[in-house]
């Protein structure tokens, strides 16, 4: 059996393959802690639930609506965007789509022909290059050369070609939890609409926040930069809403436009209830936001000094966003014997029933991401059997 040229280059997603081994394990009764999966321990907000529960008892969510979304979520996307950035989109300028992993992928789509290039700072998140390679374009990793995980001018300038068509800007940064500056954005931003470069911009991770540290926005920060970028959201995160699969991107309503046609025929609408849903978490009630932000605080400032006691562990820097840790854990690997990252994970969840993800997957392999996103009581646990692991391995 022949498959397409640009499945056969992809690899499967990483986070989602050690978050199903780890279920798997859960089935059959061990005591597994899933730390693999960017997913909030949190239930969605009743008021959310409750909002999806009526317009279901009210007869509203049996039909199909717009491809792009029903008017009023994206009205009240709109709404959220200028209170958030301060800047005002069109409705023709947004479209919902199936969660934002889709919101991405249709981007792609309708951005890249066969070979073009795409700019994507390493370390990033695992589908970034599948999805590039999906849309038949070309991923160009560009490593940040001081070691901050954040990519200059200069070193986007370096990998830039004739074939150069967009660059990914990933802020508060999944796996390390690293944010761009507005200094930083304005840069990048400047040499994009000078270069007619268009700009991914994932602010999905943009109300994690933490420590005192502030979210700086690329589209504010002048109207060529806004025309050159996409901006992509979702509610997964903030709200604790991964199941209800609502994103949403944001851009000049030519791409839209094209886009729109593609959600057409690749998913149609997103769920109906779920819109229903997405317009009472941006317009209700937000203090169930903050109380997460808080709460993946006091998670981050808890276990952030435990895990630099690991030995063999490193991390560069306390993270100022999103909930993940990105680890050096080359030290340790040598210590206890192991070849790869891969090994040492693949030992931790069969011996310790602790799930982590390699960092190969996000182009590190010396790294793992740890997600704390799960119970404090659950992350405390988790380092008392990473430690014990360790020193374990480390005496045999």
């Amino acid at each position: 059996m022949r498959f397409s040229k640009n499945v056969a280059k992809v690899q499967p997603s990483a986070t989602l393959a050690l978050s199903a081994k780890a279920k798997e394990k859960k089935a059959l009764g061990m005591d597994v802690i899933d730390l693999s999966i960017g997913q909030p321990d949190f239930e969605t907000p009743k008021n959310i639930e409750e909002a999806a529960i009526k317009a279901i008892e009210d007869g509203k969510v049996s039909g199909y609506t717009a491809a792009t979304g029903l008017p009023e979520l994206k009205t009240a996307i709109i709404d959220k965007v200028k209170a958030d950035y301060g800047v005002t989109y069109k409705p023709s300028e947004v479209i919902v789509t199936t969660g934002a992993k889709f919101a991405l992928y249709a981007t792609f789509q309708v951005l890249l022909n066969e070979g073009d290039e795409v700019l994507i700072p390493v370390p990033a998140w695992v589908s970034y290059v599948e999805q590039v390679r999906l849309s038949g374009g070309v991923p160009v990793s560009v490593d940040s050369l001081d070691g901050d995980y954040k990519v200059t001018v200069d070193e986007l300038e370096a990998a830039r070609t004739p074939k150069t068509k967009a660059v990914i800007i990933n802020s508060p940064q999944n796996p390390t939890g690293t944010t761009y500056n507005r200094e930083d954005l304005t840069q990048i931003g400047n040499w994009a609409v000078k270069n007619d470069i268009m700009i991914i911009s994932d602010d999905i991770y943009s109300h994690l926040m933490y420590n005192g540290h502030q979210f700086d926005a690329l589209i504010n920060i002048s109207e060529d930069i806004r025309k050159h970028t996409v901006l992509i959201h979702g509610l997964s995160k903030s709200y604790a809403m991964t199941g209800w699969r609502i994103g949403y991107a944001l851009g000049d309503e030519r791409i839209i436009k094209v886009m729109s046609i593609l959600a057409g025929h690749a998913t149609g609408n997103p769920a109906t209830v779920s819109q229903y849903a997405a317009i009472e978490a941006l317009t209700g009630p937000q203090e169930s936001v903050e109380t997460m932000r808080k709460a993946f605080e006091t998670r981050l400032n808890t276990i952030y000094p435990l895990i630099q006691a690991i030995p063999g562990f490193e991390i560069k820097e306390k993270p100022a966003g999103a909930f993940y840790l990105f680890v050096n854990i080359k030290d340790a690997v040598q210590s206890t014997g192991f070849t790869t990252t891969e090994d040492f994970c693949e030992e931790l969840l069969d011996q310790k029933f602790v799930a982590v993800i390699p960092g190969r997957s996000f182009g590190m392999p010396d790294y793992i991401r740890i997600s704390y996103a799960a119970s404090l009581e659950d992350l405390k646990e988790s380092i008392d059997r990473i430690q014990s692991f360790v020193s374990g391995k480390a005496n045999d």
